[in-house]
Parts: C-alpha cells; structure tokens; sequence
C-alpha cells in the first residue's frame, strides 16, 4: 500500500527552495554535484535545471540496501567520480538520509579527493533511525520515519517512475 508523503507540486517548491539556498551560499562559483546513484538521479536532475551557476554533474553508485528495507551497513562503491575534485566546490546530491552511515563514508571518501568545500544536499531527512552524527547543509523535507518511494527513490527498483513520494506499507 502507498500513502502519499509528498506531492509533485510540493516536490517542485522544495527543489527551488533548495536551489535559492545553493545559489546564496556559492555566490557565481562553479559547483560539482555528485548525484549517488540511483536514487538521486530524478532529484539531482530538477536540482541542476533550477541553478544558475556553471555546473558539473558527475556520479557515484553507492550501496547498502539491496533489496532490502533496511541498510545492510555494508557500504561499497561501485561506481567513482570521473572528475579531479582537488579545489573544487563539490555538493553531494542524496535522495534520503536514514542511517547516515552511507551518506558519513562518502563523506570521508571525498574529502580525500581534497575538494575546496563539500556540502550535503539531501531531498529527504529521515531521523528516526540515524546511527550516526551527521549533519546535511541543505535540507528538503524532514520526517521521523518510513519506508518512502517514488520521485527516483526505490524498492528492490519498483516505483521509481511514481512522480510523488509515498510511504510504503506492508498489506497486513
């Protein structure tokens, strides 16, 4: 069963929201997004096309679900940045924050790449089952809890295509 989070229309307000914030903080400067794949594809994609500032987009596939509705705490990357991010203004484009220990070892992963500042942007903050202390510069949307699809974001690759995100719920 699927029970509506969040609308298309609330979705589209949220992305500009978080575009004006992107644009304040980094002025006329060049930013690198890094969209994790594959959930942030449709997120980052209505994110870019609502900044002004010269962009880059690069991708990174990181894991720890499965087809799971909890993280493994697994985390493996199977897909690195192409781009050198030494000196570079670098936004890591997420689609949920649940845990954080994806979102924390990619963070470390980068910083290593040197970038000149890393900022966290996530669509969806869900806090009831953070694990570690991590804070997103840029947030759309906090909850406390389910299991949300649709807008890109996946179950075992089911209903990214819906253009709203839902609560996923077993049929009891």
């Amino acid at each position: 069963m699927l029970i509506p989070l969040l609308g298309k229309e609330e979705i589209e307000k949220i992305v500009k929201r978080l575009a004006s914030e992107i644009e304040r903080d980094f002025g006329d400067e060049e930013i690198v997004f890094i969209c994790l794949l594959k959930g942030s594809f449709v997120f980052t994609s209505d994110l870019i096309r609502n900044i002004r500032n010269p962009c880059k987009v690069d991708f990174l596939r990181v894991s720890s679900y499965g087809d799971r509705m909890s993280s493994s705490g697994e985390i493996a990357i199977s897909k690195d940045v192409e781009f050198d991010l030494k000196g570079k203004n670098v936004i890591v484009v997420e689609d949920i924050v649940d845990s954080g220990l994806t979102l924390s070892y990619v963070k470390d992963f980068l910083l290593k790449k040197e970038p000149k500042r890393l900022k966290i942007c996530t669509l969806l903050d869900k806090r009831a089952r953070r694990k570690v202390d991590l804070k997103c510069d840029y947030v759309g949307f906090s909850f406390e809890d389910g299991f949300v699809v649709g807008y890109g974001i996946d179950y075992a690759e089911k209903y990214r295509n819906l253009p709203g995100i839902y609560i996923l719920k077993d049929e009891e």
